[in-house]
């Protein structure tokens, strides 16, 4: 182990008397004490270690360190900064550090390293669990992203040093995930600095045109900028209020995506300026929009007040676009010297050295919700490559506010649903969702709500989560709920399946089942990868396992078995087996039908017609078919397709759609494709079996503008 005897302190470099000079304005003499102390700790742990760069490790930490200096963090998360990755790249241990510096240091340290120690499939199961590891850390304390945010823009500052092909994937990551995670917690400045950054390496060619394009457009804005900058402070002033306004330059990475989205040019984005108006109090931020309003002409639909509804992450201000002069759209901000304080600090203006043990205020709660729910998301994910998809969705909410029917405002991502509210509200709600009424009217549960909206669910104690509500929900949460759901209940009906496959094979092998002994399962459930014996059953019904394989190997020589009496082998279908037994969508079989069952990894058992023209090509998995047969008194209904061909004549489709009524039938979906004097009508129809579907035909052909009927197969 290397020695760690401290160095002397005149060797410490230059950036770190300056850092320790800037934290002597807000910290107390003993805290920066104990920060030199930390520095020389760390400088004497990557003694002889050098970037990619070439500068002396010991410079990125202290360069972490001055980041969340500049938000003026307290000493146990600047100290942890200087040592974030003492024990990643050296042999410093959590304990070393704990007595050193404190457990609550030591667990920062610990929260921000890496999975180094541990060997992963792919850097894309690394990389996601390194995030489930450091979010759960996060959960416990914030000011751990806090680090692991100021490490990433420092790499992102210094990236040029590294490969190509690493510096898109670092960069791809830190839009991904680490940018995103900057602005949910407001952190406004980082976030802006780690986009631009990543849009620079991610897109080098795009980033030096827009480049050069901006600063040749620099001159002839300026003009424009001033006489407007000027305008507002006159207008401003006149109304009695003491503001301070500013003008922004967009960033380039703003520009660029909104030229994407917009299918703007580059001239029509770089007309819309910016403009940050600071006043003292709430009062005189409407105060001074409407001295604006009388300065320029507000643009309609483009004012949101985030003062009387804030964003998620805190943010407050009033945002409002103007017609400038000569034609120029602007954008104007609004807000508080406080609002701006947290606009630009976002959570971690709550961590500023001022006093211990602070009441939470509201952002500190909506944070400490958010964490909260990524805990919870975290739990239901069934691996860390799950749950960095349901965080990739929730780092992108977009702005939609709604309010429950007792007026509590919540916020969801844009494109969020019925289903999606429910769960934001609580499991249960979700889980037990029916109906939603939205305004007072029923509405489907896939509603896209919109801001403003008054949603209240209907339950009911009998529901369960349905697949399809997969196709439409947009919160982590509400997927990663669903999910678990159906997984849980698709691992209990495969298991069920299984045994009853496991058996046939049995039985077709004169074995009886129940002679087959705990020993023989553990065994075999070992040799096969797998935890329990359920798990086994469930892989089978998963069509993981072949059954005819796992017969012959619990019916392996040596082992006492007694004969089955009787079984054909077939299995029954009743139509209750649930996700473990699926119908083709192909052929659709239907009580009647002649069918046969393939199994297919990760889906199960498959039921198709016997004839059906899409298995023909695997008839030759001779070990994948097995004999099925319906059951008797199949009550559910099954989907079929039937192709109708009537003349092209008023009124048709209301007949045809009664007279299915009137068979007792239920109409899924209907597509209709008019050629000259003939309709071809394809409906998707709910029956209970083939006797049923020859009673709606039977109806349709009574119909005289009715052609021609077919069911259709394959």
């Amino acid at each position: 182990m290397r020695a760690r005897g401290l160095p002397d302190p005149s060797a410490t470099l230059p950036e770190a008397d300056f850092l320790f000079g800037e934290l002597s304005g807000y910290l107390k003499p003993e805290d920066i004490s104990e920060l030199q102390n930390a520095y020389l700790f760390s400088q004497s742990a990557h003694s002889g270690q050098f970037r990619k760069s070439g500068e002396p490790y010991i410079s990125h930490p202290l360069a972490v360190a001055g980041i969340l200096g500049k938000l003026r963090l307290d000493p146990q998360t600047l100290t942890a900064a200087l040592l974030h990755d003492v024990m990643e790249d050296t042999h410093v241990s959590k304990a070393e550090i704990s007595d050193r510096f404190g457990k609550a240091v030591a667990e920062l340290v610990d929260g921000v390293s890496k999975l180094d120690k541990i060997e992963f499939q792919t850097h894309a199961d690394a990389q996601a669990e390194n995030f489930r590891k450091m979010l759960l850390a996060m959960a416990r304390d914030v000011r751990v992203i806090l680090i692991k945010l100021a490490d990433r823009l420092h790499n992102m500052r210094t990236l040029e040093a590294m490969r190509p092909e690493k510096r898109r994937r670092i960069a791809r990551e830190t839009m991904e995930i680490y940018a995103p995670i900057a602005n949910r917690l407001g952190l406004n400045n980082i976030y802006q600095e780690l986009q631009e950054l990543s849009f620079r390496y991610l897109f080098p060619t795009r980033y030096r045109v827009l480049t050069n394009a901006t600063r040749a457009a620099r001159g002839n804005r300026r003009e424009v900028v001033t006489k407007i900058l000027d305008s507002i402070k006159q207008r401003l002033q006149a109304a009695g209020l003491d503001a301070e306004v500013t003008g922004r330059e967009k960033q380039l990475y703003s520009i660029y995506k909104k030229m994407a989205e917009k299918h703007l040019t580059f001239s029509e984005v770089l007309d819309i300026y910016g403009f940050r108006v600071i006043v003292k109090d709430v009062p005189s931020c409407y105060i001074a929009l409407g001295a604006l309003h009388s300065l320029y002409n507000p643009i309609p639909g483009k004012f949101k007040d985030y003062i009387a509804i804030p964003k998620a992450n805190g943010y407050q201000s009033l945002h409002n676009t103007l017609w400038g002069p000569y034609g120029t759209p602007i954008e104007v901000q609004i807000r508080t010297a406080d609002m701006h304080r947290i606009a630009e600090a976002g959570v971690a203006s709550h961590w500023l050295y001022k006093s211990t043990d602070a009441d939470l205020n509201d952002l500190h709660m909506k944070t400490h919700q958010w964490l909260q729910s990524l805990l919870e998301t975290l739990s239901d994910s069934t691996d860390s490559l799950e749950f960095l998809e349901h965080l990739k969705v929730d780092l992108f909410p977009g702005e939609v506010y709604v309010f429950t029917p007792q007026g509590k405002i919540l916020a969801l991502p844009k494109d969020a649903t019925a289903v999606d509210f429910a769960y934001a509200v609580h499991t249960d709600i979700g889980d037990c969702c029916v109906a939603a009424k939205i305004n007072g009217e029923n509405a489907p549960l896939r509603t896209h709500l919109r801001s403003g909206d008054r949603v209240e669910i209907v339950t009911a104690s009998h529901a369960k989560p349905n697949p399809a509500w997969l196709n439409y929900v947009v919160t982590g949460k509400a997927r990663s709920h669903i999910r678990r759901f159906l997984k849980t209940m698709q691992y209990e009906e495969s298991a069920k399946l299984g045994e009853r496959l496991l058996n046939q094979a049995l039985m077709s092998l004169k074995i009886d089942p129940q002679t087959i002994s705990e020993a023989q399962w553990e065994k075999l459930a070992r040799e096969s990868g797998a935890k329990s014996r359920k798990d086994l059953l469930a892989d089978m019904g998963l069509g993981m396992h072949l059954p005819a394989v796992i017969a012959r190997r619990l019916a392996s020589p040596g082992e006492s078995s007694s004969r089955a009496n009787g079984g054909n082998g077939v299995i029954t279908i009743l139509g209750t087996e649930g996700m473990a037994v699926q119908f083709a969508k192909c052929c659709r079989p239907i009580p009647g039908d002649p069918i046969v069952g393939f199994i297919k990894k990760d889906q199960g058992l498959v039921i198709h017609i016997h004839d059906c023209p899409v298995i023909s090509k695997n008839r030759g998995h001779s070990d994948n078919w097995l004999d099925v047969a319906w059951g008797k008194g199949i009550a559910r209904h099954f989907e079929v397709s039937i192709k109708t061909v009537v003349a092209n004549q008023r009124g048709v489709l209301a007949r045809v759609a009664a007279a299915i009524a009137e068979a007792g039938s239920n109409i899924d979906n209907v597509v209709m494709e008019a050629d000259g004097a003939y309709t071809t009508m394809n409906f998707m129809l709910q029956v209970r079996n083939r006797y049923h579907l020859a009673q709606v035909m039977r109806s349709l052909r009574r119909i005289p503008e009715v052609a021609k009927i077919t069911r259709m197969k394959g």
